[in-house]
């Protein structure tokens, strides 16, 4: 079974930095999984972020956090991480990172099947 469990959310100032890891665990049944961050802010629907593909690094980003959010891989640590610059208090949310097993690219949102618990972030000054 594979499993996903994310680290690095805190509190923040507005304007600030913060890096989350994702890391992966468990059988991938030969695949190559395509890693995928979401978050969930107060009063609002799941957001898709980002997908990264764990074998070619090839990324995708959602368009709120373009240019703001990016997404990389250590493969030997089999680790995904999401740096988040220039934080606002709309970025505000349970921060989410899923792994997908579907061969084609990129997953849509809900071709991902494994989750990790989530980490809240906080931005506030």
């Amino acid at each position: 079974q594979l499993q996903v469990a994310e680290s690095g959310g805190g509190v923040v100032q507005p304007g600030g930095s913060l890096r989350l890891s994702c890391e992966t665990s468990g059988s991938t049944k030969g695949y190559s999984p395509a890693i995928g961050w979401f978050r969930v802010a107060p009063g609002k629907e799941r957001e898709w972020l980002s997908s990264i593909n764990s074998r070619d690094g090839r990324t995708d980003y959602g368009g709120s956090i373009l240019g703001r959010f990016f997404t990389s891989r250590d493969s030997a640590k089999n680790t995904v991480y999401l740096q988040m610059n220039n934080l606002q208090a709309d970025d505000t949310a349970v921060y989410y990172c899923a792994a997908s097993l579907v061969l084609s690219w990129p997953p849509r949102p809900y071709e991902y099947d494994y989750w990790g618990q989530g980490t809240r972030v906080t931005v506030s000054s």
